[in-house]
């Protein structure tokens, strides 16, 4: 069991910060460490890939843990991304606050000055956004995504005449450790969509280079690496042609060139880049996409209809226990229901079907929201288990007839179903479905022209839909879900906008985790065409943050005072005093957090040996930024020439283009923001909370504490 001595003089709500983010920290990068949390009272264990279901798995009893859980929680909630960032960032800043206190750092300059650095870093990285144009115009045609697919899962163009393919076995170790899919090819597969820019590279590479050049000057900036990653989000491309240099160009082009405006207009290119190493999960969302595209075409009569990605409408049925490969995506709903349905649905499938939806529990006992029951009334009886019994039996037998009565086969139900009422329904040949969410209710009644009803005895001839079909999927063996036989079954009209992943996983206790990889790889595509902008991917943004901090901080040394009084807004003059001295201080205790960021980063990538490797990687790159005179100009084409120097080995007779990795904009500053948030609320909580202490009477016994994790 992992523990931290936590010395209670001091803030203890930082240091249990530091101590949960520290257990999070193998999560951050494309090379994940999944975890086993072990139950030591029942020894039951689960595993979790996940800073969120870490944190839901262990016993957050202190205050500190529930507000860092509530943070998670609330950004899991909103963005479904960017959890592992808010987590190391929290444990990160949280040892800065906490060297700034020992330095003697008044915590309310901590907190201004903090607050404002962040907003600074965010105002500056805007220049790095990659605007999101006209994505939709090369999905005319089913094509484009089958060669997404066949490109997604290479995840990498190897270069030809290169040995990296014999040491792929090395890979899929890692891969296997990470749970990632990663695969590659003796031969580069292309795609016209994601590769454009091949051609524009050859030529310039004609012109100006020989490949033998090109390949002198990568290896005269690292050694050769054995480990390969594939779409990393930590390591992208994210310029052209120009990216690659002659010895000795690369600071004289970025000195006199301005930074170039990029942009993605290409909805395949901006799925690879958000994949962030995921291929298959991205492959589902985007066959996702394009059957949305394809039923709004048919509902508006015409396929060149352009509507945005609806998250809302997609839902996944997960089956533990079927081989990887059965994962597919379906127009309509899929459900699992017991065997004791199959012979009902075989009849059901050659016969329209009529449809009822109920937006509450399908029980006798249910009242809608707002119900009162009467006043005064009070009911005597010698047994009220028979009179339950009875009153239960009378509402199932009515509820049968009304169905009956308007040939209802169909009943979709937002909450729970009466088993008696249930088992009635399948002996007259209907099938009763509970637990179906407010959005596919939603969509059948749209689709299906019904009308959704509190009561089901309440309904009527206009409140029935029609035009269901009800189809067997496939059955799922006994042996896979808790020793149960069960089977799917998939219900649709003719253009419904509902869309269900099929998710499957021969290994159960990795299906929570296959389908939080494919929420998080829609939730980032969802929101980078709702924001029409990206970040470039491969940690340029945070570099681009520590740099800035870094320069804000060596400004604060040589400007003064004058600066200072400025910069903090509407503060007193010993405030804006003492600002001159400790801005500094506390400023590059916060770039310290982005450093230890990019270290953890790098170090993740299973490329750097040790911790220290890591992080002079990072102190070279600030240097060059620093000399550089456009730290964004440089950090984007380091980025480049590095993700190059690693995939490539410098081994290659030629180079292939990379795919651009991306990043969405929302979700990362937010994560950013709660992050900073949650440690400013614990260092003022925490100061409060030790004003009112007698230090004096404390005993050296009482000094110090174990919170255990």
């Amino acid at each position: 069991m992992d523990c931290r001595v936590i010395k209670n003089r001091r803030h203890t709500g930082l240091q249990q910060l530091s101590s949960f983010a520290e257990t999070g920290r193998t999560f951050l990068g494309p090379v994940k460490s999944s975890k086993f949390i072990i139950d030591e009272e029942c020894h039951e264990s689960v595993l979790i890939s996940s800073a969120v279901r870490l944190l839901e798995s262990l016993d957050l009893t202190s205050a500190v843990g529930q507000l860092l859980s509530e943070a998670m929680q609330a950004q899991n909630k909103t963005y479904r991304t960017g959890t592992s960032t808010l987590l190391f960032l929290v444990g990160a800043w949280s040892s800065a606050a906490e060297e700034c206190l020992h330095l003697g750092v008044p915590i309310s300059l901590i907190v201004s000055v903090m607050s404002e650095g962040l907003n600074s870093c965010i105002e500056e990285v805007e220049s790095l956004q990659v605007p999101v144009h006209s994505v939709y115009d090369h999905i005319d045609s089913r094509e484009t995504f089958s060669g997404l697919s066949v490109s997604l899962y290479p995840s990498l163009q190897i270069p030809s005449g290169t040995d990296l393919v014999q040491k792929e076995h090395d890979l899929k170790d890692v891969a296997s450790q990470s749970l990632a899919f990663c695969r590659l090819s003796r031969r580069p597969v292309k795609s016209p969509q994601l590769f454009r820019l091949q051609a524009r590279f050859e030529a310039d590479e004609n012109t100006s280079r020989t490949p033998q050049t090109v390949k002198n000057n990568l290896l005269a900036d690292t050694r050769c690496r054995k480990s390969v990653l594939t779409h990393s989000r930590h390591f992208s491309r994210t310029d052209d042609h120009q990216w690659i240099s002659k010895p000795g160009e690369l600071l004289e082009q970025l000195s006199a060139a301005a930074p170039k405006t990029y942009r993605c207009s290409d909805l395949a290119e901006l799925e690879v880049g958000l994949s962030h190493g995921d291929p298959s999960s991205m492959r589902l969302v985007a066959e996702a996409v394009w059957l949305q595209r394809q039923n709004a075409g048919l509902r508006r009569g015409s396929r060149a209809v352009l509507l945005p990605f609806d998250i809302s409408r997609i839902f996944t049925c997960c089956l533990p226990g079927l081989p990887d490969t059965l994962s597919c995506v379906c127009p309509g709903y899929i459900s699992v229901l017991s065997m004791s349905s199959a012979t009902l649905i075989k009849e059901l499938q050659n016969q329209p079907v009529r449809v009822v939806l109920v937006e509450g529990d399908l029980t006798e006992s249910y009242r809608h929201l707002g119900f009162n029951k009467p006043t005064n009334i009070k009911t005597v009886s010698e047994s009220v288990k028979v009179q339950q019994d009875s009153s239960e039996e009378l509402w199932t037998d009515h509820v049968l007839q009304v169905l009956i009565k308007f040939n209802v086969n169909l009943v979709l139900a937002r909450g729970n179903v009466s088993e008696r009422l249930a088992e009635k329904c399948i002996d007259s040949k209907r099938l009763v479905i509970g637990s179906v969410h407010e959005s596919v209710l939603q969509a059948f009644a749209e689709a299906s022209g019904a009308v959704q009803v509190a009561y089901i005895t309440h309904m009527n001839e206009n409140c029935v839909g029609s035009g269901v079909s009800v189809t067997t999927w496939r059955s799922v063996p006994s042996d896979t879900v808790d020793g149960i036989s069960r089977m799917t079954v998939v219900l649709k009209t003719e253009g419904i906008n509902l869309v269900t992943v099929v998710l499957t996983s021969p290994v159960t206790a990795q299906m929570q985790t296959k389908e939080d990889r494919f929420w998080t790889c829609a939730s980032r595509l969802y929101y980078a065409l709702k924001e029409q902008k990206v970040f470039p991917g491969g940690g340029a943004v945070e570099l681009l943050c520590l740099t800035h901090l870094q320069s804000l901080a060596g400004q604060s040394v040589n400007k003064g005072n004058q600066d200072c009084s400025g910069w903090l807004h509407n503060t007193s003059s010993w405030l804006a005093s003492s600002a001159a001295l400790y801005k500094p201080t506390v400023l590059k205790s916060l770039a310290d957090g982005w450093h230890r960021y990019l270290s953890t980063l790098l170090r993740n990538t299973a490329v750097y040996s040790s911790d220290s490797e890591a992080a002079t990687s990072v102190q070279r790159h600030l240097q060059n930024a620093a000399d550089s005179g456009s730290p964004s100009s440089y950090i984007l084409n380091e980025y480049s020439k590095l993700n190059s120097v690693i995939l490539n080995s410098g081994i290659s007779d030629k180079l292939e283009p990379i795919p651009r990795v991306y990043d969405v904009v929302t979700p990362k500053t937010e994560a950013w923001r709660r992050a900073l948030d949650l440690v400013l609320l614990v260092l003022q909580t925490d100061s409060e909370i030790i004003t009112g202490l007698a230090h004096t009477h404390r005993s050296s016994q009482e000094s110090e504490g174990l919170l255990f994790l």
